[in-house]
């Protein structure tokens, strides 16, 4: 990997992927017959809908988007069918690369300030973790640790979900019931992540990482998919309590810029909600456990 990712290379290839998407169709255009030599729309179909030039956007093709406007960048944006996550997505690498390179480089936050630590601690029944948009797991309560132990199995810390998805597919497979899914959004993150913040040395790494040794990340990768994580659902399987299908929320935290509190809950009076019982008393047991065993001799 280079030291830092190239935005016009990013710039380029996502316009690209999203033109080639389009159908003439999809824009309310005429096809023109059968014989279309490029797939999608063709530039000057997606300056004539974004109202711009051809020169202009071939120009923004080309990976120059530095200056343009709010008004233009969303004009692109409606032009090219960008759902809310590519949309932000598209502001940030337009932001970044009109941002000098000397105010670029925002280093993400590496630690948990220990009220947070006690505002997970006051969360007892739902799984809850604190992570940055890395996916690193910066802390957890008492739930969490439990749900997510086939993660935190790795002795690798901090834990990095992507990282459990991809190079450890077999143990990640096993544990989330929809992997492929699950696999598509950690990659997903990250390239968002990479669009908000390309010089995040650790972002680097990580991807590197991860493209060397993973054919599966390389090609999810190369699909230049982002994603928003703010809620949904989240369907494991645990080893200890079997399937658990729970609601996630993903709340930024204001006042730690880079990190996001998720919460897994379930309805109440449902199997989920016994499930996550279940678990309880089963990382009761376990912390019990620990307590009774000898201490090692030295």
């Amino acid at each position: 990997m280079a030291a830092t990712i190239d935005l016009r290379t990013e710039i380029r290839e996502f316009l690209r992927s999203r033109r080639a998407r389009i159908t003439p169709e999809m824009a309310g255009l005429p096809a023109h017959g059968a014989n279309r030599r490029v797939k999608g729309l063709r530039r000057e179909e997606v300056a004539l809908l974004a109202g711009v030039s051809v020169e202009y956007y071939t120009r923004m093709e080309r990976g120059s988007i530095a200056g343009a406007s709010d008004g233009v960048l969303d004009a692109l944006a409606s032009a090219l069918q960008l759902d809310d996550a590519e949309r932000d997505h598209l502001f940030h690498l337009a932001r970044q690369q009109g941002t000098p390179s000397v105010r670029r480089r925002r280093e993400p936050a590496k630690r948990v300030r220990p009220a947070l630590h006690q505002v997970l601690d006051a969360i007892t029944g739902a799984p809850a973790l604190i992570r940055n948009a890395r996916l690193d797991i910066l802390a957890m309560n008492h739930l969490g640790r439990a749900l997510f132990s086939p993660l935190l199995a790795d002795p690798r810390r901090p834990a990095n979900i992507a990282r459990f998805v991809y190079l450890n597919p077999g143990a990640a497979e096993a544990f989330f019931f929809d992997y492929h899914h699950a696999a598509h959004n950690a990659a997903a993150v990250l390239r968002m992540e990479a669009g908000r913040n390309p010089h995040d040395d650790q972002l680097i790494a990580l991807v590197g990482e991860l493209s060397t040794r993973s054919e599966s990340f390389r090609q999810q990768w190369a699909s230049r998919d982002v994603q928003l994580h703010g809620h949904g659902s989240k369907r494991v399987y645990h080893p200890a309590v079997g399937r658990l299908d729970l609601d996630f929320d993903s709340m930024d935290l204001p006042g730690e810029p880079g990190l996001q509190l998720n919460i897994y809950t379930a309805p109440a009076g449902g199997l989920a909600a016994d499930g996550l019982a279940l678990l309880a008393s089963w990382a009761a047991s376990q912390e019990a456990l620990a307590t009774e065993l000898p201490s090692p001799v030295g």
